[in-house]
Parts: structure tokens; sequence; C-alpha cells
């Protein structure tokens, strides 16, 4: 486990743990960076790796040693094998909004977080990063967090920062130099996208980059291919298991039926869609929109021709924005999209077993957590019309 905190002052990155409250009878020693943006300097961000950590088990921890400012913390790690239970939620912001989807989140348990894209809204103003952390710090310092970018971490400046996602990439280092650790996949070389099995190798997550080159002979792109097949070769027989289900997040939907951003995953659709297909990727999630929609198994672009052996594509850009909601969708609704509600809400993923995981959208409705949408998802892996050749 990755353990990244902030200090004002100097401190070591030191992680102090253990099983015992009050009783760190392990440590690990970390690095400590900063970035500068424009006129604002960051705090000191410290951040070390911890373990190797039991499933399934409560670790007590402190960041920066046994000084007057430690506090004990404390997460719980995943489970070593199915069931297994992620949730999902995009465009957090920081809105009373957030504060009700992050509430409705924390109200029932889970295993992992998975975001896909645009998390503190900071748009240029950093201390905004440091108020989103703040506010998740009680949710993303008790289960994993497993974020993507959206275009409000890009966060140019023409001449003035011309680097995208300086702040993103110092705050929320993701495992892209040991992608799929414990698997035949391939480390990525970029935090913008990565991938990483969970439940013992059943559920493989693939992590895109919207806004890092998709296109075909690209990194991103081959890394991909590579990735994919790393999943197919599981199963030729060399004695690991291919995973029961996979899914992959995206931010800028490659299905969308609402007015809000229409047509802008369409150009990474159409480079990696065929990928997916081939591999029989089982669901993809996407934030951007700003409501809810959930999609049949389609391919082939446009609203989507329905297909058994294609993934669910859902959005959910719903978590909290200060934008607001998204509530123009396209009239009429095409036919493969089975559901959309432009309302603020988390979404659930229970992977129950190799063939079936339970997928809910929990809608925040007079703040209040309604499950409004549900549905049973198959895994293709188990499905003998759709084996891969």
């Amino acid at each position: 486990m990755r353990v990244t905190w902030i200090t004002d002052d100097d401190a070591p990155a030191t992680v102090d743990y253990g099983t015992t409250s009050g009783q760190y009878t392990s440590s690990a020693t970390g690095t400590t960076t900063t970035y500068s943006y424009v006129l604002y300097h960051s705090g000191n961000i410290h951040e070390a790796v911890i373990g190797p950590l039991k499933p399934s088990t409560t670790y007590y921890y402190r960041c920066g040693g046994s000084g007057p400012s430690s506090r004990e913390l404390s997460f719980r790690t995943p489970p070593s094998s199915l069931p297994f239970t992620f949730v999902i939620a995009g465009d957090l912001g920081q809105t009373e909004w957030t504060n009700s989807t992050l509430a409705h989140i924390a109200a029932a348990d889970y295993d992992m977080l998975l975001f896909p894209g645009d998390l503190s809204y900071a748009d240029t103003w950093q201390p905004r990063w440091d108020s989103f952390g703040r506010l998740v710090e009680p949710l993303a310092s008790s289960r994993p967090w497993m974020v993507t970018q959206g275009n409000h971490e890009i966060e140019k400046i023409p001449v003035v920062e011309r680097t995208p996602f300086i702040a993103y990439n110092a705050r929320w280092r993701m495992p892209f130099d040991v992608s799929g650790a414990g698997s035949s996949a391939p480390a990525s070389g970029s935090n913008l996208y990565y991938s990483f099995d969970v439940a013992g190798g059943a559920v493989h997550v693939i992590m895109l980059g919207s806004y890092a080159d998709f296109g075909t002979g690209s990194p991103q792109h081959d890394w991909l291919q590579r990735d994919l097949a790393g999943i197919h070769n599981r199963g030729n027989g060399n004695g690991k298991a291919a995973p029961a289900f996979v899914v992959a997040l995206v931010h800028a939907p490659w299905y969308n039926s609402n007015e809000a951003h229409q047509g802008e995953g369409d150009a990474m659709r159409a480079a990696m869609e065929d990928l997916l297909y081939g591999a029989r990727v089982d669901a993809v999630f996407a934030g951007h929109v700003h409501a809810y929609e959930r999609f049949a198994r389609v391919h082939g672009g446009g609203d989507g021709e329905e297909d058994p052996c294609a993934p669910v594509y859902v959005t959910i850009g719903d978590g909290g924005n200060r934008e607001g909601l998204a509530e123009d969708f396209v009239e009429p609704q095409p036919k493969a999209s089975a559901f959309r509600e432009a309302s603020f809400g988390h979404g659930r993923l229970q992977v129950v077993n190799a063939t079936h995981a339970l997928w809910a959208w929990h809608r925040n409705d007079d703040d209040q957590p309604v499950v409004a949408d549900q549905v049973w998802i198959t895994s293709l892996a188990s499905n003998p019309a759709c084996k891969k050749k």
C-alpha cells in the first residue's frame, strides 16, 4: 500500500504501522517531493510504500514519526479472493453534494474506490488541491483509492505553465511503474494509465487516460495491446488463470446520449474500442458528463449496436462537482441506452463470484441514498459464445 500525505513543515517520510492500535511493529521510509505552479509552492509531499501486508486485515498507522502532530489512522486491505466490492464515483469536486456522496459511500462497506477523473476541480487554483485532500482524507485514508485523470487535472496555462498534470502527478501517484504486479500485465511508464489485479487475479482493472495520447502507435495504445495480450496469455495453460472479470475506466465516455460533451470520447473509442471488445472487457466506466447513464452491451460507435459480447458502458460523472448537473438528454433515447438520469450519486460493483457481478447506482435524492438502477452483469469469460479465439 502506498501512503501519501502532505505537511507544511519538514518531517520524516516514515510510516509506522501494525495490526493493533497504538502498537507499530513495522516501519517504512519513503521519499519527499514538492512542486511549484505559478506563484504557488506545495507543502512537503511524502510517500512511502508499506508491506507486504496481509489481505482482509485492518492496519493502524501513523505518518511522519511520533511527533506532536502525529495521529493514528487505519485502513483495511482488500480481500485476496471474491467477493470484492468496488465503489465507483467520478467528478467529485468540493460541494455540499460532494459531502453527501462521500457520506453515502462511507455508510456501506466496500473494498476499493475507483475514480474516473476530475478530482478537486482546482482548475489552476492550487489551494483547492489542499482542501480536496482534507475533504476526502477520512475515506482515502481507510481504503485504497485508484484514480485516473480528467480534463480538470490538465491545468495548462499558455506560456506560464506548459506542462500538464503537474499537481495531479505530484499528489496522486498511481502504481504505473509496477502495473499488473504479480501478473503478466506490463508497467505503463506513465502515471496517466496503468492496470492492476484484485481478488487474487480474479478481476483485472484497466485505468485509461483520456488526455494522454491514445492513437494507434502511441505509447498508451501499445501498452494497452500488451496489457490485454497478457490477460489472454494467462488463460493459455501457463498455470495462471485468466481473470473472471475485466473492467476499464476512462474519463470522457465512449457512448453518451446526453447533450453535454457529445462526441468528446469518439476519437478514443475509435482507437481503442476494438481492443477492449476483442479482449472481452466486461464493463467500461466513464465520468465527464455530470449525469448517470447505463448502456446495454454495445459495440460499433454512434448510438451503438447491441452485442452480447461487448462491454456494458456506464457514465458515472455525478459525484458532486460545482458545475452542476447535465440535465439535457438527446431525444429520443437510443435503444441501447438502458437507464439515464441527471442526479448526483455513486455506483457500487460487487463481483460476487467468477460469473456474476451486481452493479447498482445509488442516487443522492433529497440527501438520501436511493438505489435507482441495478443490473446483474454476467462475466463474458463464462459465456461460451464469447470465448476469445
